[in-house]
C-alpha cells in the first residue's frame, strides 16, 4: 500500500462519516441524532428507516447510563437506554434487552400496540366536543316540513 492509497482510503472514509452526520442533522433533530448516531441505527431497526413520520421528538434525558425519552406522534413516549452491551427499550414500563432477538421483535410490537393508540387526549376531547356540537345541529331540524 503506497502512501497515496492510504491518503485515499482516509478521505473516502472521512467522506462517508461527514454523510452520514448530514444525514442526521437533517431530521430536525441535529443536537441530538449528530452526538449520538447510534440511536437512529436503533429506531431503523425498532421501527423503520421512515421512523421520522412517527417520532416527533428525541430528548436526551440522562447522561450515564445514557438515556433517551423517544417522543411518537401521539404524545406517547418510550426509553432507549444505552448499556455496555446493548441497547434496552422501555416500552409501558417494561424492559426490553435488543440483543436478544426475541426480545426486540417483542419491543417492535410493544411500540406498534403504543402507535395505534391515537391521538393525543387533547386532540380526542376536541374531536368529541365538535362531533357534540354537530349532533346539537342536528337536534334544531324543523319538525314540520314545508309542503311542497
Amino acid at each position: 500500500m503506497t502512501k497515496q492509497d492510504l491518503i485515499d482510503q482516509i478521505k473516502l472514509i472521512a467522506k462517508t462519516k461527514y454523510k452520514k452526520q448530514i444525514e442526521y442533522t437533517s431530521g430536525g433533530r441535529t443536537n441530538t441524532i449528530s452526538k449520538f448516531p447510534s440511536v437512529n441505527d436503533v429506531l431503523v431497526d425498532l421501527m423503520t428507516d421512515q421512523y421520522e413520520v412517527f417520532v416527533t421528538d428525541i430528548e436526551w434525558v440522562a447522561p450515564k447510563p445514557t438515556t433517551f425519552r423517544i417522543m411518537l406522534g401521539n404524545s406517547e413516549y418510550f426509553f432507549l437506554m444505552h448499556t455496555d452491551r446493548s441497547w434496552v427499550a422501555t416500552v409501558e414500563g417494561k424492559k426490553f434487552y435488543l440483543l436478544n432477538l426475541n426480545e426486540k421483535q417483542d419491543a417492535i410490537n410493544s411500540i406498534a400496540r403504543v402507535l395505534r393508540y391515537g391521538k393525543a387526549k387533547g386532540d380526542t376531547e376536541a374531536s368529541t366536543e365538535t362531533a357534540s356540537a354537530a349532533g346539537g345541529a342536528e337536534e334544531k331540524i324543523p319538525e314540520e316540513l314545508p309542503a311542497a
